[in-house]
Protein backbone atom coordinates (compact mmCIF):
# COMPACT_ATOMS: atom_id res chain seq x y z
CA UNK A 1 0.00 0.00 0.00
CA UNK A 2 1.56 3.44 -1.01
CA UNK A 3 2.34 5.88 1.96
CA UNK A 4 -0.18 8.66 2.24
CA UNK A 5 1.60 12.64 2.38
CA UNK A 6 1.31 14.44 5.61
CA UNK A 7 -1.30 16.87 4.22
CA UNK A 8 -3.55 14.55 2.88
CA UNK A 9 -6.09 13.31 5.47
CA UNK A 10 -7.47 9.56 4.67
CA UNK A 11 -10.63 8.59 6.35
CA UNK A 12 -11.16 4.91 6.31
CA UNK A 13 -14.00 2.47 6.49
CA UNK A 14 -15.27 -0.90 6.92
CA UNK A 15 -18.09 -2.92 5.80
CA UNK A 16 -19.35 -5.94 7.69
CA UNK A 17 -21.82 -7.98 6.21
CA UNK A 18 -23.62 -10.39 8.13
CA UNK A 19 -25.62 -12.97 6.89
CA UNK A 20 -25.92 -17.07 6.19
CA UNK A 21 -27.78 -16.40 3.19
CA UNK A 22 -24.81 -14.41 1.50
CA UNK A 23 -22.00 -17.12 2.53
CA UNK A 24 -24.37 -20.05 1.55
CA UNK A 25 -25.00 -18.24 -1.71
CA UNK A 26 -28.58 -18.21 -1.83
CA UNK A 27 -28.35 -14.43 -1.98
CA UNK A 28 -26.23 -12.42 -3.74
CA UNK A 29 -24.69 -9.64 -2.39
CA UNK A 30 -25.34 -5.54 -3.31
CA UNK A 31 -24.79 -3.59 -0.74
CA UNK A 32 -20.94 -3.53 -0.80
CA UNK A 33 -20.96 -1.62 -4.03
CA UNK A 34 -23.44 0.63 -3.11
CA UNK A 35 -21.26 1.30 0.15
CA UNK A 36 -17.89 1.75 -1.79
CA UNK A 37 -19.90 4.34 -4.23
CA UNK A 38 -20.97 6.39 -1.17
CA UNK A 39 -17.35 6.37 0.22
CA UNK A 40 -15.84 7.28 -2.92
CA UNK A 41 -17.88 10.33 -3.45
CA UNK A 42 -17.65 11.61 0.41
CA UNK A 43 -13.82 11.08 0.15
CA UNK A 44 -13.70 8.09 2.47
CA UNK A 45 -11.32 4.77 1.56
CA UNK A 46 -13.19 1.47 1.77
CA UNK A 47 -10.42 -0.16 3.65
CA UNK A 48 -11.87 -3.52 4.35
CA UNK A 49 -14.80 -5.98 3.88
CA UNK A 50 -15.31 -8.80 5.91
CA UNK A 51 -18.69 -11.74 5.31
CA UNK A 52 -19.69 -13.28 8.25
CA UNK A 53 -22.15 -15.66 9.42
CA UNK A 54 -25.27 -14.91 11.59
CA UNK A 55 -23.16 -15.84 14.65
CA UNK A 56 -23.13 -13.86 18.04
CA UNK A 57 -19.66 -14.63 18.84
CA UNK A 58 -18.21 -13.44 15.36
CA UNK A 59 -19.82 -11.04 15.29
CA UNK A 60 -18.79 -9.19 18.36
CA UNK A 61 -15.42 -10.04 17.58
CA UNK A 62 -15.35 -8.85 13.86
CA UNK A 63 -16.90 -5.51 14.73
CA UNK A 64 -14.49 -5.14 17.78
CA UNK A 65 -11.34 -5.54 15.75
CA UNK A 66 -13.05 -3.23 12.09
CA UNK A 67 -14.27 -0.40 14.48
CA UNK A 68 -10.47 0.12 16.98
CA UNK A 69 -9.15 0.57 13.04
CA UNK A 70 -11.07 1.99 11.26
CA UNK A 71 -13.03 5.70 11.08
CA UNK A 72 -16.36 4.26 10.35
CA UNK A 73 -17.96 0.48 10.03
CA UNK A 74 -21.39 0.12 8.10
CA UNK A 75 -22.36 -3.15 8.54
CA UNK A 76 -25.49 -4.46 6.78
CA UNK A 77 -27.69 -7.51 7.79
CA UNK A 78 -29.44 -9.05 11.04
CA UNK A 79 -31.49 -6.64 12.39
CA UNK A 80 -35.12 -8.11 10.85
CA UNK A 81 -37.98 -9.66 13.52
CA UNK A 82 -36.88 -13.43 13.43
CA UNK A 83 -34.98 -15.24 15.52
CA UNK A 84 -31.73 -15.46 13.88
CA UNK A 85 -31.94 -11.46 13.69
CA UNK A 86 -28.87 -11.28 16.09
CA UNK A 87 -27.31 -7.99 15.03
CA UNK A 88 -28.66 -5.95 17.42
CA UNK A 89 -27.93 -7.90 20.62
CA UNK A 90 -24.80 -8.37 18.89
CA UNK A 91 -23.67 -4.82 18.27
CA UNK A 92 -24.58 -4.02 21.92
CA UNK A 93 -22.63 -6.97 23.60
CA UNK A 94 -19.72 -5.09 21.68
CA UNK A 95 -20.06 -1.88 23.16
CA UNK A 96 -20.95 -3.56 26.79
CA UNK A 97 -24.26 -1.66 26.67
CA UNK A 98 -27.86 -3.28 27.74
CA UNK A 99 -30.53 -3.77 24.00
CA UNK A 100 -33.54 -1.61 24.99
CA UNK A 101 -37.01 -1.55 23.58
CA UNK A 102 -36.94 1.82 22.16
CA UNK A 103 -40.61 3.60 21.78
CA UNK A 104 -39.54 5.72 19.17
CA UNK A 105 -38.47 2.95 17.03
CA UNK A 106 -41.93 1.16 17.35
CA UNK A 107 -43.44 3.89 16.89
CA UNK A 108 -41.80 4.89 13.38
CA UNK A 109 -42.76 0.90 12.45
CA UNK A 110 -46.47 1.23 13.34
CA UNK A 111 -46.32 4.76 11.47
CA UNK A 112 -45.99 2.83 8.32
CA UNK A 113 -48.09 -0.26 8.74
CA UNK A 114 -50.76 0.57 11.67
CA UNK A 115 -50.06 -0.61 15.13
CA UNK A 116 -51.29 -4.70 13.65
CA UNK A 117 -47.19 -5.14 12.61
CA UNK A 118 -46.31 -4.67 16.73
CA UNK A 119 -45.95 -8.23 17.27
CA UNK A 120 -43.94 -9.94 19.01
CA UNK A 121 -41.60 -9.91 15.74
CA UNK A 122 -41.94 -6.90 14.80
CA UNK A 123 -41.45 -5.50 18.05
CA UNK A 124 -37.76 -7.35 17.92
CA UNK A 125 -37.06 -4.63 15.19
CA UNK A 126 -37.59 -1.73 17.88
CA UNK A 127 -34.31 -3.43 20.59
CA UNK A 128 -31.74 -0.70 20.26
CA UNK A 129 -28.52 -0.77 21.99
CA UNK A 130 -28.75 1.95 24.95
CA UNK A 131 -27.29 5.36 23.65
CA UNK A 132 -27.24 4.75 19.76
CA UNK A 133 -29.15 6.90 17.20
CA UNK A 134 -31.58 6.09 14.92
CA UNK A 135 -31.52 5.57 11.22
CA UNK A 136 -34.24 6.28 9.40
CA UNK A 137 -35.89 4.00 7.35
CA UNK A 138 -38.34 5.65 4.88
CA UNK A 139 -38.60 2.08 2.70
CA UNK A 140 -40.11 -0.08 5.27
CA UNK A 141 -40.53 1.73 8.87
CA UNK A 142 -37.70 -0.40 11.25
CA UNK A 143 -34.90 1.80 11.56
CA UNK A 144 -31.24 1.35 11.63
CA UNK A 145 -28.97 2.97 14.16
CA UNK A 146 -25.40 4.62 14.62
CA UNK A 147 -23.75 3.90 17.84
CA UNK A 148 -19.74 5.06 18.45
CA UNK A 149 -18.87 4.95 14.66
CA UNK A 150 -20.44 2.37 13.67
CA UNK A 151 -23.50 2.58 11.29
CA UNK A 152 -26.14 -0.85 11.70
CA UNK A 153 -28.24 -1.04 8.66
CA UNK A 154 -30.43 -3.66 6.82
CA UNK A 155 -29.77 -6.15 4.63
CA UNK A 156 -32.27 -5.71 1.72
CA UNK A 157 -31.00 -4.04 -0.50
CA UNK A 158 -33.70 -1.10 -1.24
CA UNK A 159 -34.20 -0.44 2.46
CA UNK A 160 -29.97 -0.34 3.02
CA UNK A 161 -29.62 2.31 0.34
CA UNK A 162 -31.98 4.53 1.95
CA UNK A 163 -30.61 4.61 4.70
CA UNK A 164 -26.97 4.82 3.30
CA UNK A 165 -28.83 8.04 1.55
CA UNK A 166 -29.73 9.48 4.92
CA UNK A 167 -26.51 9.36 6.60
CA UNK A 168 -24.22 10.35 4.04
CA UNK A 169 -24.28 14.02 4.44
CA UNK A 170 -23.55 13.00 8.72
CA UNK A 171 -20.10 11.69 7.47
CA UNK A 172 -17.16 13.67 7.34
CA UNK A 173 -14.86 12.33 4.66
CA UNK A 174 -10.70 13.35 3.87
CA UNK A 175 -9.32 13.49 1.11
CA UNK A 176 -10.75 12.70 -2.05
CA UNK A 177 -9.34 10.46 -4.35
CA UNK A 178 -9.20 11.26 -7.82
CA UNK A 179 -8.12 8.42 -10.24
CA UNK A 180 -7.22 7.90 -13.92
CA UNK A 181 -7.23 4.62 -16.34
CA UNK A 182 -4.93 4.54 -18.59
CA UNK A 183 -5.69 1.86 -21.04
CA UNK A 184 -2.88 -0.75 -22.23
CA UNK A 185 -2.70 -3.24 -25.39
CA UNK A 186 -0.98 -5.96 -23.55
CA UNK A 187 -0.79 -8.31 -20.50
CA UNK A 188 0.42 -6.76 -17.62
CA UNK A 189 3.40 -8.65 -17.15
CA UNK A 190 4.82 -7.10 -19.72
CA UNK A 191 4.87 -4.13 -18.36
CA UNK A 192 5.29 -4.74 -14.42
CA UNK A 193 8.97 -4.13 -14.50
CA UNK A 194 8.55 -0.52 -15.50
CA UNK A 195 5.38 0.09 -13.36
CA UNK A 196 7.13 -0.79 -10.51
CA UNK A 197 9.67 1.66 -11.72
CA UNK A 198 7.18 4.35 -11.57
CA UNK A 199 5.59 3.32 -8.42
CA UNK A 200 8.76 3.62 -6.94
CA UNK A 201 8.94 7.31 -8.26
CA UNK A 202 5.27 8.11 -7.04
CA UNK A 203 5.08 5.75 -3.74
CA UNK A 204 1.97 8.41 -2.66
CA UNK A 205 -0.04 6.98 -5.63
CA UNK A 206 -1.92 4.25 -5.97
CA UNK A 207 -1.00 2.20 -9.09
CA UNK A 208 -2.96 -0.97 -9.91
CA UNK A 209 -2.97 -3.29 -13.27
CA UNK A 210 -6.16 -5.40 -14.12
CA UNK A 211 -6.41 -8.00 -16.94
CA UNK A 212 -9.16 -7.46 -19.27
CA UNK A 213 -10.30 -9.64 -22.25
CA UNK A 214 -10.28 -7.89 -25.22
CA UNK A 215 -11.77 -8.19 -28.77
CA UNK A 216 -8.22 -8.61 -30.43
CA UNK A 217 -6.35 -10.68 -27.36
CA UNK A 218 -5.49 -9.66 -23.77
CA UNK A 219 -5.76 -6.18 -22.75
CA UNK A 220 -4.78 -4.56 -19.45
CA UNK A 221 -6.18 -1.16 -17.54
CA UNK A 222 -3.42 0.66 -15.21
CA UNK A 223 -5.68 3.12 -12.62
CA UNK A 224 -3.69 5.43 -10.52
CA UNK A 225 -5.24 7.23 -7.32
CA UNK A 226 -4.17 10.09 -5.36
CA UNK A 227 -5.71 13.04 -3.43
CA UNK A 228 -2.70 15.13 -5.14
CA UNK A 229 -4.40 16.24 -8.49
CA UNK A 230 -0.95 17.46 -9.74
CA UNK A 231 0.76 14.10 -8.28
CA UNK A 232 -1.55 12.10 -10.29
CA UNK A 233 -1.27 14.03 -12.92
CA UNK A 234 2.41 13.11 -12.98
CA UNK A 235 2.58 9.87 -12.18
CA UNK A 236 0.27 9.23 -15.49
CA UNK A 237 1.81 10.92 -17.89
CA UNK A 238 4.70 8.61 -16.67
CA UNK A 239 2.52 5.63 -16.99
CA UNK A 240 1.62 6.72 -20.39
CA UNK A 241 5.07 7.09 -21.56
CA UNK A 242 6.07 3.77 -20.32
CA UNK A 243 3.05 2.18 -22.25
CA UNK A 244 3.34 4.37 -25.04
CA UNK A 245 6.77 2.90 -25.37
CA UNK A 246 5.33 -0.32 -25.45
CA UNK A 247 2.71 0.04 -28.07
CA UNK A 248 5.74 1.20 -30.36
CA UNK A 249 8.20 -1.40 -30.15
CA UNK A 250 5.26 -3.91 -30.36
CA UNK A 251 3.16 -1.64 -33.23
CA UNK A 252 0.19 -1.41 -31.56
CA UNK A 253 -2.14 0.64 -31.64
CA UNK A 254 -5.70 1.18 -29.38
CA UNK A 255 -8.63 1.87 -30.94
CA UNK A 256 -12.17 2.24 -29.30
CA UNK A 257 -12.87 -1.30 -30.93
CA UNK A 258 -10.03 -2.92 -29.46
CA UNK A 259 -11.01 -2.85 -25.83
CA UNK A 260 -13.89 -4.81 -24.59
CA UNK A 261 -16.26 -2.23 -23.58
Amino acid sequence: MPMNSASEKIVRAAALVIGDEILSGRTADRNIVEIARMCTDGGIVLHEVRIIGDDMDEIITALNALRHAHDYVFTTGGIGPTHDDITAEAVARAFGVPLEHRQEAADRIAEKFGRKVLTPGGLRMARIPRGADLIDNPVSGAPGFRIGNVFVMAGVPEIMRAMLHGIAPTLAGGTRLESRTVPVGVGESTIATDLAAVQERFPDVSIGSYPLMGKQGVLTEVVLRCGDVNMLENATRAVQQVVDACHERRGITLTSETRTQ
